[in-house]
């Protein structure tokens, strides 16, 4: 049996990924800051539930010892993010960096780290970070495309720093599959429902990572239709 976390699980393509994975044949636990938000979308799914926030240690390490008592874990979804106040260069402030940033890849970091001893126990141990088009700074250079003309600065620097947290980690476990997924323009809370794909669509690719098997892809970062540039 495969028990799988993901952050930030309640709803959006969290919800939809654990909906994936419970169909098959996962145990999940439903990460969620809001303990009764994650209680109503554990018993949708026929879930667990573990309240997670990850910008606090406390929450992060009581959830890593609960997950631990019930058995251990062996696949790690970080997908719970943020994307406020996406202001453009002339009025980004290091205050809107880090609100983003300490949601986006510390509370990655945060959250890796303490689940780190659980994962190394298992046999087929799979990280999955949900990172962004945006990330990619070849495609944020290149004239003409959708995310050339994305104006803002910290949602993106979050999800490049991340890039770079999941090649840093991979490099560091060779024994584990951690990789970076790009869903999509989904339509979320995360962008006002303004996406042009659906959830189901969206979480095709974290799905299939999130099942990759030993000896497949490590230290990469995908869409639905293959690797991206970085």
């Amino acid at each position: 049996m495969t028990t799988t976390l993901i952050t930030g699980a309640n709803k959006g393509l969290g919800f939809e990924t654990a909906r994936r994975l419970v169909e098959a044949g996962h145990t999940v636990y439903v990460g969620s800051r809001d303990p009764e938000r994650g209680r109503r979308a554990a018993e949708l799914l026929g879930a667990r539930t573990v309240v997670l926030d990850v910008t606090d240690d406390a929450s992060v390490a009581a959830a890593a010892r609960a997950i631990e008592a019930d058995g251990g874990l062996d696949v790690l979804v970080n997908n719970a993010g943020i994307e406020r106040n996406e202001s453009g260069a002339a009025e980004v402030t290091a205050d809107t960096l880090r609100t983003t940033f300490d949601t986006n890849v510390f509370g990655v970091v945060r959250v890796t780290h303490a689940f780190l001893p659980l994962l190394h126990r298992s046999a087929a141990p799979v990280v999955v970070n949900v990172s962004s088009g945006l990330a990619s700074k070849t495609l944020v250079s290149t004239v003409g495309t959708p995310t050339y003309a994305y104006p803002g600065v910290a949602y993106p620097a979050s999800k490049a720093a991340l890039n770079m947290i999941t090649v840093q980690y991979a490099k560091a476990f060779p024994d584990m599959r951690i990789n970076a997924v790009e869903p999509g323009y989904t339509a979320t809370d995360l962008n006002g429902h303004s996406g042009t794909q659906t959830v189901e669509e969206g979480a095709e690719i974290i799905v299939r990572m999130a099942r990759v098997r030993p000896g497949g892809p490590t230290g990469g970062y995908f869409d639905a239709e293959g690797p991206l540039p970085w």
